[in-house]
């Protein structure tokens, strides 16, 4: 963590009424995740306690606490979805990439997370990758994604 990039971030927040939200994603979008060991400088500068700090990153789905891989794999969770049989979908991205939800890949090119939402339910089951949202999901969908995001 680079102390001093986080205290640019909150010098930029620390003044703003509700500053805190977008202190986070300030932080999220410059490092990829928010840094843990930066709990007590915020707290202090946002008086705030850290257990506060906690509460709000973990409140928020969207925020992470760990570095991810260059491309997060998010895969929905949300009813439709489970009708048509994302369970198998999910394990079968779990087997092809190695690694279970909140892990990485170790050339961490991937992440891969749970997301009990993604709005698509007309076309379940449906996966993100970065910011993009694909339906009606297969087993070959998701190698040829892999393989385009490799």
């Amino acid at each position: 963590m680079n102390e001093i990039n986080i205290q640019a971030h909150i010098d930029k927040f620390k003044d703003t009424p509700g500053g805190l939200l977008p202190l986070m994603h300030s932080i999220q979008d410059d490092f990829g995740y928010i840094p843990e060991e930066s709990y007590p400088l915020i707290s202090q500068s946002m008086n705030l306690s850290v257990a506060e700090i906690h509460g709000f990153v973990s409140f928020y789905h969207h925020f992470r606490t760990k570095k991810t891989g260059k491309n997060i794999i998010q895969v929905c969770r949300a009813e439709s979805c489970q009708a048509m049989n994302v369970r198998h979908l999910e394990q079968y991205i779990k087997n092809k990439l190695g690694i279970d939800y909140h892990e990485m890949t170790d050339d961490q090119k991937f992440s891969l997370e749970p997301v009990y939402c993604l709005g698509n339910c007309a076309c379940s089951p449906s996966i993100m990758i970065n910011d993009e949202v694909y339906g009606r999901v297969t087993e070959e969908k998701v190698d040829q994604l892999i393989k385009d995001y490799k």
